[in-house]
């Protein structure tokens, strides 16, 4: 998402250039929306992946825009689309970005069933969904994985719904993992954050009344990625990675530097000593302000 201009400018040529050193690292999995930058994304990944299609878990998802693109027939023209502009001819994970609350489940859920067993899609997968409508999902077809925002700052999942995927053996695929920005130490106070930031309008931890308690709670965490010599991000990463091996973090970003800080974390063990630290220091419920704002908030399954 990043790489569509959502936090500022973006060059494709130098985008393109970041997915192949990421691909070159070892990173297999990709993943976009047909709503990151109106296409723009799944062109550019499209772009990014010539010749190098079966390198990689190349996952997409349809239905956040409006009401109405849960249907059958909407769900196929989404897929079709987005498979021209990523330039080939299956998706290994497709997501029901949201549900949508006006066509039945059994309907969304049974189209996409139809489609994995046409070979355009490998696995189905939910994002920001309630353990009851995932059992539901479930009931219909296998659901493989579930997306929903996971890190220090965000960890609302840690109840019903974790325990509920993990009793069906579906797998998390944890985004935003640093916070939308905010635990990988770039922001140290609120002016390091341009004005005219989208995050300052799209999601209430960056708003003016909430970003220095959360920049506060994220300053502890960086004193102690100092003190244990890595870079912030690396340690926000290590400390998903340490929830589980059914979770896997979706970290984005514009930058050859940052993009080795993330790559770090695959190679850190987190003692409990340090696992213990981080929850005194970021404990869970500290961070103030809602996830989204109040529009974008009526999207998410309730």
């Amino acid at each position: 998402m990043p790489l569509s201009g959502l936090y500022g400018e973006v060059d494709d040529a130098a985008s393109i250039r970041l997915l192949h050193e990421a691909m070159a690292a070892g990173i297999t999995h990709l993943d976009t929306s047909n709503s990151y930058g109106q296409g723009h994304n799944e062109k550019l990944v499209g772009r990014a992946l010539t010749g190098r299609r079966d390198d990689v878990v190349l996952a997409t998802k349809f239905g956040i825009q409006r009401e109405g693109l849960g249907r059958p027939e909407r769900i196929r023209e989404a897929l079709e689309a987005s498979l021209t502009r990523l330039g080939t001819d299956r998706v290994d994970l497709y997501y029901m970005h949201r549900i949508d609350p006006t066509t039945p489940l059994a309907e969304s859920i049974g189209t996409l069933g139809e489609l994995v067993a046409e070979g355009k899609i490998g696995h189905i997968g939910l994002s920001e969904v309630t353990a009851r409508t995932l059992r539901a999902a479930h009931e219909v077809h296998p659901i493989t994985v579930v997306q929903q925002e996971y890190s220090l700052m965000s960890r609302d999942l840690e109840g019903e719904l974790l325990v509920t995927m993990r009793q069906l053996g579906v797998g998390l695929v944890a985004y935003s993992p640093l916070g939308r920005g905010l635990l990988g130490g770039a922001y140290r106070s609120a002016t390091d954050l341009p004005a005219d930031d989208a995050r300052r309008s799209r999601y209430p931890r960056y708003s003016p009344e909430n970003l220095d308690h959360n920049l506060d709670l994220a300053g502890a965490m960086f004193a102690l990625a100092e003190r244990l010599g890595m870079q912030p991000a690396t340690l926000a990463l290590a400390w998903v990675l340490s929830r589980g091996d059914d979770i896997v973090p979706i970290p984005g970003t514009r930058s050859f530097r940052n993009l080795g800080a993330n790559l770090n974390a695959a190679y850190v063990e987190l003692d409990p000593g340090v696992l213990d630290e981080l929850e005194r220091l970021v404990p869970k419920g500290a961070a103030v302000g809602e996830r989204y704002n109040k529009s974008m908030g009526r999207r998410l399954d309730r």
